[in-house]
């Protein structure tokens, strides 16, 4: 027996519609732009199947997202840390590479997009154009999946991408439809 701990997420009722919609919205760009490709999503390893992740010491603050990034060759991208404290038992050490770069908060915010985006995702991309000889890097476009973190969403993140990466085509992961894609997947006989 075993306590609740938060509302369960409720599928949408057209699950399988907005899941039809973004295959093909997804297929659409690849179609018509000749792409590299690179997920991004903010999320931890724990056995499949599992509706909570735990995680160890969350009530004592020492909390911090770590986002990794795998492209769909299967490259992992160097990891993004976003930590949150007040104290320096809190904060990773001042010795540590990239200290100056911690922010106060552990929550993807607009500066920490920025930054992931700026030294990991578009990084990677040139790399790629690079070492596949694309003739005109400057016009090739890429596609990075991202979840549908409010940030990722807000108008700010996606007219400051427009803006600053025109080449990188950011497309969403459907919100809470993942778990149903994964019954879709693993419950056939």
């Amino acid at each position: 027996m075993r306590a609740t701990t938060h509302a369960a997420q409720k599928l949408p009722v057209n699950v399988t519609e907005i899941l039809t919609e973004s295959y093909l919205r997804e297929a659409w760009v690849i179609q018509n732009y000749s792409t590299v490709y690179q997920q991004g999503t903010k999320m931890t390893w724990d056995k499949t199947g599992n509706k909570q992740v735990a995680g160890v010491g969350k009530e004592e603050k020492r909390v911090f997202t770590l986002v990794p990034s795998i492209s769909a060759s299967g490259e992992l991208l160097p990891f993004q840390a976003i930590y949150q404290g007040m104290t320096d038992q809190s904060c990773p050490s001042k010795k540590a590479a990239g200290y100056d770069e911690a922010k106060n908060t552990y929550w993807s915010t607009l500066e920490t997009m920025k930054t992931l985006v700026g030294k990991i995702i578009a990084p990677y991309f040139e790399r790629m154009k690079c070492t596949l000889g694309i003739e005109k890097p400057d016009k090739q476009m890429s596609i990075w999946k991202i979840d549908c973190w409010s940030v990722h969403k807000s108008e700010a993140f996606l007219t400051w991408m427009k803006k600053s990466h025109p080449t990188i085509i950011v497309l969403f992961v459907p919100g809470n439809s993942c778990a149903q894609a994964e019954h879709e997947m693993f419950s056939s006989p």
